[in-house]
């Protein structure tokens, strides 16, 4: 018989000596998140006897988590402000600092909502659908649309909709930025690719290897979705309307200039939880 403790301190003992950092928690996680049970079930049940079965699991996610996938991955979901939402293969893993977005857009939404009543919010290469599916969470009077080029992420993104009971209120659309939209929008949010292509090899396996490159790579300078969101921005946002974007942690320059010459200015600017720049809100500099 195989204990929960010893399978645990089996895959600790495995990835420390592959170097992985926080060996012993993310053995733990892994292994939780495989039984369905807590960190506190895994770590008070050590003399729990583990099936045959479950052992086979725990063996194939080690071997999955030695080659540097994510544990998220591996598990098939993540936690993104308060939601549990699956992920794919063409899906972005939503990270804590995309939070730092929908923690600076909610009191815009809310703002809009008073004044209007309801809001339309539209997630651009929405992944997942973290960042729209996270403001219609917290504002029941808001409507939203998320694109994506990608299918696979659409699917996603719909079923943590319906999970989430946020169906009503979400739609999903295949479009190249701005190509299949129309209408205007109270809100326009993004977390655009924005890594330069000639850093993308130097990134950690976790990302590289297994996060889409289509989410990642943002061209040369990193600022190609940039563009196309300046310069598409206009026709799709109502006059009074806010654009909130993820940024690298370089970029507040280069992308306020871009959308400065695209008609937009900087209305709030917001660091990350490593005190990088991380958030950029931008309204119509002569709206009308």
């Amino acid at each position: 018989m195989t204990t929960l403790g010893a399978a645990v301190a089996d895959a600790g003992g495995r990835f420390q000596a592959a170097g992985l950092a926080d060996a012993a928690m993310e053995a733990r996680f892994l292994i939780g998140g495989l039984l369905g049970l807590t960190s506190t079930e895994v770590f008070t049940g050590g003399d729990r006897a583990v099936a045959e079965a479950d052992l086979a699991r725990i063996k194939n996610a080690i071997e999955r988590r030695l080659k540097h996938e994510p544990v998220h991955r591996i598990l098939g979901s993540r936690e993104f402000h308060g939601m549990t939402l699956h992920l794919s293969k063409e899906t972005l893993e939503p990270r804590p600092d995309t939070e730092v977005l929908v923690d600076t857009m909610l009191p815009h939404v809310r703002q809009i909502v008073a004044s209007k009543g309801a809001v339309r919010i539209l997630d651009l290469g929405t992944g997942t659908g973290a960042i729209v599916l996270a403001l219609l969470k917290e504002c029941p009077e808001a409507a939203g649309h998320g694109t994506d080029i990608s299918e696979d992420a659409l699917q996603t993104a719909e079923t943590n909709a319906a999970d989430l009971g946020l169906a009503g209120r979400f739609a999903a659309i295949r479009s190249d930025w701005f190509q299949a939209i129309d209408g205007r929008f109270d809100i326009i949010v993004s977390n655009p690719p924005y890594i330069r292509g000639d850093v993308i090899p130097t990134l950690a396996p976790e990302v590289r290897d297994f996060d889409p490159a289509a989410a990642l790579d943002g061209g040369p300078d990193g600022l190609d979705a940039y563009r196309k969101i300046a310069a598409g921005a206009g026709e799709a946002l109502e006059p009074d309307g806010i654009i909130g974007l993820e940024i690298g942690f370089d970029q507040r320059d280069s992308v306020t200039a871009l959308f400065a010459s695209a008609g937009f200015g900087l209305r709030q600017a917001v660091r990350d939880y490593g005190d990088n720049d991380r958030v950029l809100v931008f309204t119509r500099q002569n709206p009308g």
